[in-house]
């Protein structure tokens, strides 16, 4: 087990850009290829769900939202936003909201709330808390991703093994976070393909 969420954050931060090169050199050098294993199939876009009733526009540009919730389990959730060919995407805006530790949401401020714009190798991350269970609803993240120009995709990204995943109507394997356990919290990744 690796031995901080900060040590697969800086591998996440520093390996990948091998990965993308190649991806881009590949997707460059003729038609539109299949995505490789990592990147998914290349008919599967992220798939959509409802923003829900606890949505608000104007979260502030923040990648640390850890703050807002102090006695939360600490995650860190990251990705890359790619396109159908596998090339990460600069410069898209990355949504997130979620309930904290306590199953609410704020409903008042915007805590729990930020956004950001991915990097050159079209990667985003964020330092916040799992949150809490509430009623009907199994564990998840809401996200909004939008590439420059592009249509939004509101979605959900969901945990593994959580009990309630069977029956919440709104949950979907293939939105499942790819999750590690850290000796300071976990560490969950997702490439969003838009």
């Amino acid at each position: 087990m690796p031995s901080s969420r900060r040590s697969l954050l800086i591998a996440f931060l520093t390996v990948p850009l091998i990965h993308a090169a190649r991806a881009k050199a590949f997707a460059q050098a003729g038609p539109e290829l299949p995505l490789t294993l990592e990147c998914r199939d290349a008919d599967d876009l992220t798939l959509e769900r409802e923003a829900g009733p606890f949505f608000k526009p104007n979260s502030p540009h923040n990648r640390e939202l850890h703050a807002d919730a102090l006695d939360g389990e600490r995650i860190t959730v990251a990705g890359f936003v790619l396109d159908r060919r596998c090339r990460p995407l600069a410069g898209c805006l990355v949504e997130i909201w979620h309930a904290d530790e306590n199953g609410e949401y704020d409903s008042v401020g915007l805590r729990l709330r930020g956004h950001q714009f991915t990097d050159v190798q079209g990667r985003w991350w964020f330092n916040t808390i799992v949150p809490a269970l509430y009623p009907g609803r199994t564990r998840h993240f809401h996200f909004k991703v939008q590439r420059p120009g592009g249509r939004v995709l509101t979605t959900q990204l969901y945990f593994p093994g959580e009990a309630g995943n069977v029956g919440d109507r709104l949950f979907h394997e293939t939105l499942l976070l790819d999750m590690k356990e850290t000796g300071d919290g976990r560490f969950g990744r997702f490439d969003f393909v838009v």
